[in-house]
């Protein structure tokens, strides 16, 4: 499954997030890769120990927290501490796939990543290239959403970013642990979650049907759920 998650950043939250971003110190962005992914990777990150990351990445991860639509599509368990990082003058990330254990470096915190997401933080007019290019179904599916933005999707996926040719692309990167590992049963959940919002809106919240599906929804996620 893969989907656009609207507005997890207002326009005043990405300004003041890509100002702070634009005054940081940047590294190679391959200090996080793995031996695969570092043939494949060229841009600049910022250090995942550095203050500013984890700051901006508490606000990203408050902002996650607030989007009813992400928590329905992803059902987090965990989610790894969000990075940040620029592509410019030719800069690219090869086709590649996201390693399936993430552990961050100088502590014991790791996830099984189930879920890639990538949250824009530059205007697709802001520059040339860039695109997120997702690999599977009948075509490559090319990604470049406004600022603000996130697109979730399955961390099992083959893609890549294009090369950037004008201007600077920014983004944040993470992965997430689901409570419900199985792509089929977590996609069955969210379809459910949303028709029960729909109806939530058209019916009385105490409509016996309405009762039922959501005691049916709880049902499923209480089988599915490793929580």
């Amino acid at each position: 499954m893969m989907r656009a998650i609207p507005d997890i950043l207002s326009p005043q939250a990405v300004a003041d997030l890509r100002a702070r971003l634009l005054a940081a110190d940047w590294i190679d962005g391959n200090a996080t890769s793995g031996a695969q992914s570092a043939l494949a990777k060229r841009n600049r990150q910022l250090p995942e120990d550095s203050p500013v990351a984890a700051d901006l990445g508490g606000q990203v991860l408050d902002a996650l927290g607030r989007s009813p639509l992400f928590v329905a599509a992803a059902l987090p368990l965990k989610v790894y501490p969000p990075l940040f990082n620029a592509y410019s003058g030719g800069e690219a990330f090869g086709t590649h796939v996201d390693a399936a254990i993430r552990i961050r470096r100088g502590s014991d915190f790791r996830i099984r990543s189930d879920l890639s997401a990538t949250l824009f933080l530059s205007d697709p007019d802001d520059y040339d290239g860039g695109e997120l290019v997702i690999e599977g179904g009948l075509a490559p599916q090319r990604i470049k959403l406004p600022a603000g933005h996130m697109l979730l999707y399955p961390a099992n996926t083959l893609h890549r970013v294009e090369p950037v040719t004008r201007g600077t692309r920014h983004a944040a990167f993470f992965w997430i642990q689901s409570m419900v590992r199985d792509l089929a049963a977590r996609t069955m959940l969210f379809d459910l979650d949303q028709s029960i919002q729909a109806l939530g809106a058209a019916l009385d919240p105490g409509h016996a049907e309405l009762v039922r599906l959501t005691g049916l929804y709880h049902n499923l996620l209480r089988r599915w759920a490793d929580a």
